[in-house]
């Protein structure tokens, strides 16, 4: 009888432990529980004191304002995970939609090669910010701050700060009006970037080396590792994604500008922070990314529906931001 019974007492004291350590976490504020019970608490304030944010047409609004930010913020998860930072993405975004929308109207307004411009310009940024990182043992802190300015000038210099129309109905479908198995092509982008990177970062042999490069940067290099080749491609995914959230951005406004997002890494970075991620390199996933993303997105988009103004709006994205941190594990 003891012998039947045991296998349940196990299970059972199995069970009792996951929930002990489970409330352990949340009491010292650990991720990712926070980071869910925050979302929760969002979502009911906002609820509660506006009746038009409950409803499946703002959802999918908040889905379709955070796309840019989510879709880049999956690039960033790498980098910072790897110890390292990328102040220019939003530059590098206005630079790549800059560049797609030249392409297209200099070779048969052909929506793949605006495609294939936007992604390489992307990549090619991304590229570059790698290689002076590695190569020359420079801060990425430094770096991006420089390529910041270079990428934000060179989009504004290629049309003298105009603005370049675009007219493909067939690139406004595929990746800004249109709809994918009933899901807004936006969010659906979104959806496609999270999947690939959680399988390269929690599946795959390269994202076990990101986590080995940023969580002891000389045992990886001694185990084997190319760590400069690793953060480098951590620099050129994100390069691209940035491309492909410039594609999303130029569909969805007929044209490029190089004056768009100003100011939108600090978003992306607010993300990632937010969803788990370590800037001391080593920790992060992307879920977590993801939630952080929308707890932004939720927050500008409750807000709004409040009515609060532009510059309290600031503050309080602000100081939430700094206090989840704060009430979260490093």
């Amino acid at each position: 009888m003891t012998e039947l019974t045991a296998p349940n007492v196990v299970a059972s004291s199995t069970r009792s432990d996951r929930r002990r350590k489970i409330l352990q976490n949340l009491l010292r504020g650990e991720r990712p529980y926070m980071l869910y019970i925050a979302f929760v608490i969002l979502l009911v304030v906002f609820s509660l004191s506006s009746p038009w944010f409950l409803s499946v047409d703002n959802f999918l609004n908040i889905g379709r304002q955070t796309t840019l930010v989510s879709i880049i913020a999956v690039g960033m998860t790498f980098i910072i995970i790897a110890r390292q930072i990328d102040l220019s993405v939003a530059s590098t975004l206005a630079l790549s939609g800059m560049a797609a929308a030249l392409a297209m109207s200099q070779i048969n307004n052909n929506w793949i090669v605006g495609a294939v411009a936007g992604l390489g310009t992307g990549a090619l940024v991304g590229l570059l910010n790698g290689i002076l990182t590695t190569q020359l043992s420079i801060p990425s802190f430094l770096v991006t701050l420089g390529s910041l300015s270079m990428a934000r000038g060179l989009a504004m210099m290629v049309t003298n700060t105009k603005p370049v129309i675009i007219t493909n109905e067939t690139y406004f479908a595929i990746f800004g009006e249109g709809t994918f198995l009933g899901i807004p092509v936006p969010i659906a982008w979104t959806l496609a970037a999270m999947i690939v990177g959680i399988l390269l970062l929690h599946y795959n042999v390269f994202g076990r080396r990101i986590y080995a490069v940023g969580g002891n940067p000389t045992a990886a290099l001694y185990s084997g590792i190319n760590t400069k080749r690793i953060t480098t491609a951590a620099f050129v995914l994100t390069g691209t994604l940035a491309g492909l959230a410039a594609l999303v951005l130029s569909a969805r406004s007929h044209a490029a500008r190089p004056d768009v997002v100003q100011g939108m890494e600090l978003d992306v970075i607010a993300a990632v922070i937010l969803g788990g991620c370590s800037l001391f390199g080593g920790r992060g996933y992307i879920l977590g990314t993801l939630f952080g993303s929308l707890i932004i997105g939720t927050l500008n988009n409750g807000l709004v529906l409040l009515g609060v103004s532009s510059p309290m709006q600031l503050v309080i994205k602000g100081a939430i931001i700094v206090a989840a941190v704060a009430f979260t594990k490093r």
